[in-house]
């Protein structure tokens, strides 16, 4: 149940005054409307019937709470009637020679403490006021707190889902960056991963799940893990894809949601890739200072698109220079409005920008290619889609 809201000065307050002794009581009442007419004022004179009027539907605001009471006393009533409206602010009503009593009731969770018989007329309206404001700024702190570790444990958690290359030579450098385009999250729907297995090949994935949400985050990190596991089992090729395609279609939560896929393996030797596309964005070869070229390879569909006896994915065998580098990206990083009529910088757009930058090293390009897409749709509406970049970089001259 959300906490009451803090009365504005002059509004309907419920306040539940729980008291046995009816002078005494008379006296509060007398006092309470005095200084605040506009409130309803209700009674207990036990704690069994104030448990009740705490619990129920609408809960008052702030309770006027005399420590003795027939069926509980002292510090451990207060407890009782905190724990029946953890929302509630509580003053504490004590004896003249029991003020003791009132700073330790504060100490247990009460927002103030009157004296009775000491009670101003003033001093009554002001501290209930200041009670049930206290108390909101009270909640507000514990949602906040709260709020923030769960935050940071998310932030850890999803940290952890990103992968880590698992390589067992130097010979190929992996260089990442990944930008979820969700608010205050880390991983997104995209993914990507490199390994390296026992006889030397390099394995590269990069992939998108359509969508941004939280389900296809997590449908990422399925597709990631699975094709890390597979690829170390020996799977290749269209058997690969016919797998990584069954897992799609077992784990989505609707029908609709596809994921398109890029992988590349370089041979032991580092002189030939082999790529295979699933309705993913082409690779760029950077071969040196302002030379870049986009690979215009065969793709086949999309994973989850077509019925999986109808599937097929082509791959490519391509000769790679003694020197250079392959960049996977998934289409975050090109789809951005960079114009009022809705213009995307596009695929060529974004080959321009390597060539510009491609001197630079492998962590300043990629960072440098994040900051230039995020300026250019800054403008229009700003980046709201993920981007995930992948570098891959040898020399074997």
């Amino acid at each position: 149940m959300p906490p009451p809201s803090a009365p504005r000065e002059g509004a309907l307050a419920q306040i539940l005054l729980v008291e046995d002794d009816d002078g005494d009581a008379l006296l509060v009442e007398e006092l309470v409307h005095d200084t605040t007419p506009a409130t309803q004022l209700l009674r207990a004179r036990t704690l069994a019937q104030a448990r009740s009027m705490l619990e129920g539907t609408q809960p008052p605001q702030c309770v006027l709470l005399d420590l003795h009471l027939p069926d509980a006393q002292g510090l451990d009533l207060l407890r009782e009637v905190l724990r029946a409206s953890p929302h509630a602010a509580v003053v504490v009503l004590t004896g003249l020679a029991e003020e003791d009593m009132g700073l330790s009731a504060v100490a247990a969770g009460a927002q103030d403490y009157l004296v009775k018989g000491l009670i101003e007329p003033s001093a009554l309206g002001r501290a209930i006021r200041y009670a049930i404001q206290r108390r909101q700024s009270e909640q507000a702190a514990a949602v906040m707190q709260a709020s923030r570790l769960r935050a940071e444990e998310n932030a850890r958690l999803e940290r952890g889902l990103l992968p880590s290359p698992l390589l067992r030579s130097d010979t190929v450098r992996v260089t990442t960056r990944y930008d979820a385009g969700r608010t205050d999250a880390l991983l997104g729907g995209d993914f990507f991963d490199v390994v390296e297995s026992a006889d030397g090949s390099v394995h590269a994935l990069i992939g998108d799940v359509s969508g941004h949400g939280p389900d296809e985050a997590a449908l990422g990190v399925c597709l990631r893990v699975a094709w890390r596991s597979l690829t170390m089992a020996g799977a290749r090729g269209n058997d690969l894809m016919h797998l990584m395609e069954e897992i799609l279609r077992a784990e989505r939560s609707s029908a609709e949601i596809f994921a398109t896929l890029t992988t590349l393996t370089f041979t032991p030797d580092r002189d030939v890739a082999v790529i295979l596309q699933a309705g993913h964005p082409p690779a760029l070869l950077i071969t040196g200072a302002n030379r870049a070229q986009l690979l215009q390879t065969p793709t086949g569909p999309a994973l989850g698109i077509l019925p999986a006896c109808l599937a097929s994915w082509p791959q490519t065998s391509m000769a790679l220079p003694g020197a250079g580098a392959l960049l996977l990206f998934t289409d975050g990083l090109f789809e951005g409005r960079t114009g009022p009529a809705g213009q995307r910088l596009g695929e060529e757009g974004l080959l321009s920008l390597v060539q510009h930058h491609a001197h630079l090293p492998a962590e300043q390009l990629l960072d440098t290619l994040i900051a230039r897409t995020q300026a250019l749709s800054a403008a229009y509406g700003g980046h709201i889609d993920d981007r995930a970049l992948v570098h891959l970089e040898w020399n074997t001259q």
